[in-house]
């Protein structure tokens, strides 16, 4: 009852029914002004356009980052270096409409595709890892091609008359096709253009490889030499398949892949690699897998097992074609990689390759599945930066809330306290905000980082910048509290509570707080956009939350070199407008707020 009422008094329905009778004959000027102060804020804040649009641009953001990463999660310790670098855009699945209706042959590299058509005619679609993939020998050149292959970032190639052709990327000796045949082209029965690596197999049956040594050491016995009727590679090992239906690992170094189960030799008609896992197609129409069982590459559908007839491999998934002309693919989906679609007719062949699929049917027309491509690209370690900036937006804006939370509780108790008693007491709580407001907040994180080095976790760490935060940053707010709580103190509510015998802590908080609770709110406003700054800097700076966690900060700190700014604009543009458009959003809402509830702000 001694409490001042700020917001007005409530009235029952009749005396409210009353007042409108009474109000009736009134202006409208007149009317408005007897309107209740709650209404009134509210009704100058959303009449300021400014605010209303940065609330709007800020809950956009928040529901984002609180929302989409429970549809697009990250794995913390994902890394993939075929995927460096990748700009944004789609397409990397858009087959050329002049090749639907005559496709012979399609390969998927890492984020491009190549094909050739019945003609012989080459096609490239996609994301180019390099410019250099873009520079095809003339078809007066090359003829007539007969295969195709897309590695990493290079292409291999070969035409009828056995001549080998190799384009994009030359390092590590790629362009450096053996003299044997290339000074004796002979007849080719497969090709492929692995991870910065060639193979080239003949039709009798010998196996040749050129570029990278130190990745893959290729040993194949010599009594395997000339018996090969295919083989397949991945970034460790290449498996051969020999004429007698046998599967024999070309390396002198055990793993995984080289424990071959003994049943199935001597049956094998088919084999392929994903980069965890090894599977080979035997005669009666079975998948049999060895190997890692990573992202489920081993777990063949049971329905399927007796009816494959052609078997291909991605990075860590397997697409086959069954006996009645459809396609199943299993293994990791991350991009969509299993979800072979329905086709109209039946496919006579199909490919796999980094993170999709092809299929060409009877028809000569062919579909594509899995990777299109990246919405805002990728990073250096080929992560997807939408997904890691909705993750990141979250732990930046739970970070800065929780510092906020954090330095508003201690400043209202220290403010209230210090305003309230007054003397000794708030002379000895101001000097004691004044020397938290002396400590030099990046230098003091930078230094404790320092001596803490790696002795804490990564979420012990997250914990301790947000309680730094909200330890170092309450100065500001309990100035604030102590200057309203000297206006409050002094007013009959007060003395009316004192009166009946209130305690000071009740007068503080039930009464005097209530009335300046609009003026914490601005303030812990526009603090929690500094703080989401403040945030941010430490991560840029390396002293914040640390890889591989995402944060806005540790985002734009892998754009920090002229290469990165200048060729890779999606790594640092994205991040920055992000972080800009939040925090600007913010101040917009916490500024529109003070002008509410402070009409005569505006005036100064």
């Amino acid at each position: 009852m001694a409490k001042k009422k700020l917001f007005g008094s409530r009235k029952s329905t009749a005396a409210a029914a009353a007042q409108r009778m009474v109000l009736g004959g009134l202006p409208q000027e007149e009317e408005e002004l007897m309107q209740s102060p709650v209404r009134m804020v509210v009704q100058s804040f959303l009449h300021d356009k400014v605010a209303m649009t940065g609330l709007v641009l800020f809950l956009v953001i928040f529901l984002c980052c609180i929302v989409l990463p429970f549809f697009y999660p990250i794995e913390l310790h994902y890394q993939d270096v075929t995927q460096s670098n990748v700009a944004p855009g789609f397409g990397m699945l858009k087959v050329p409409s002049q090749l639907q209706g005559n496709a012979k042959m399609i390969s998927a590299g890492s984020t491009f595709s190549v094909a050739i058509d019945e003609n012989g005619n080459v096609y490239e679609w996609g994301t180019f890892p390099t410019e250099k993939l873009k520079n095809i020998p003339s078809s007066s050149e090359m003829g007539k091609l007969t295969q195709i292959s897309a590695g990493l970032d290079h292409v291999l190639a070969v035409n009828e008359e056995g001549k080998i052709f190799t384009w994009g990327n030359d390092r590590m000796g790629l362009a450096n096709v053996p003299v044997e045949l290339e000074a004796a082209p002979q007849p080719i029965k497969q090709i492929s253009a692995g991870y910065q690596i060639s193979l080239v197999l003949t039709e009798s049956g010998r196996l040749y490889n050129w570029g990278s040594a130190y990745l893959m050491n290729i040993s194949v016995p010599s009594e395997v030499q000339g018996n090969i009727a295919k083989f397949d590679d991945n970034t460790n090992i290449v498996m051969a398949l020999t004429n007698d239906g046998e599967v024999v690992p070309l390396s002198n170094k055990a793993s995984s892949f080289t424990n071959v189960p003994e049943d199935i030799q001597g049956d094998v008609v088919d084999i392929a690699l994903t980069d965890e896992s090894a599977a080979a197609l035997t005669s009666d129409g079975r998948v049999h897998t060895w190997g890692n069982n990573v992202n489920h590459s081993m777990d063949v559908p049971e329905d399927i097992q007796g009816r494959v007839t052609a078997l291909s491999a991605g990075r860590y998934h397997y697409t086959a074609i069954l006996d009645d002309g459809t396609v199943a693919s299993w293994g990791d989906n991350t991009f969509g990689q299993d979800q072979a679609p329905h086709l109209n007719g039946k496919a006579a062949s199909v490919s796999a390759g980094y993170y999709s699929s092809y299929a060409i049917m009877e028809d000569g027309s062919a579909k594509g599945w899995g990777l299109d491509g990246y919405l805002m690209g990728t990073d250096n370690l080929g992560r997807d930066v939408f997904r890691r900036l909705i993750v990141g937006g979250r732990m930046t804006m739970t970070v800065g809330a929780i510092a906020v939370i954090i330095s508003t509780f201690i400043g209202v108790i220290v403010g209230g306290v210090s305003g309230y008693k007054g003397g000794k007491l708030d002379n000895l709580l101001m000097r004691l905000t004044e020397i938290v407001s002396s400590v030099p907040f990046l230098p003091f994180c930078i230094i404790l980082s320092s001596i803490l080095g790696n002795s804490i976790s990564e979420m012990q760490r997250i914990i301790l910048i947000m309680f730094i935060l909200g330890l170092l940053s309450w100065p500001g707010i309990a100035r604030l509290v102590r200057g309203s709580v000297l206006a409050e103190r002094e007013q009959e509510f007060v003395t009316a509570a004192k009166a009946l015998g209130v305690k000071e802590f009740g007068i503080i908080f039930r009464h005097i707080l209530p009335n300046i609770i609009t003026v914490i709110i601005v303030n812990a406003t526009l603090d929690f956009a500094t703080c989401m700054l403040t945030e941010s800097s430490l991560s840029f700076i390396g002293f914040g939350v640390a890889e591989p966690n995402a944060t806005w900060g540790n985002m734009l700190n892998g754009a920090q070199n002229g290469q990165v700014i200048e060729n890779y604009w999606w790594r640092w543009v994205f991040p920055s407008i992000a972080l800009g458009i939040c925090t600007i959003s913010i101040n917009c809402v916490g500024d529109g707020l003070r002008d509410a509830i402070d009409p005569k702000s505006k005036e100064r």
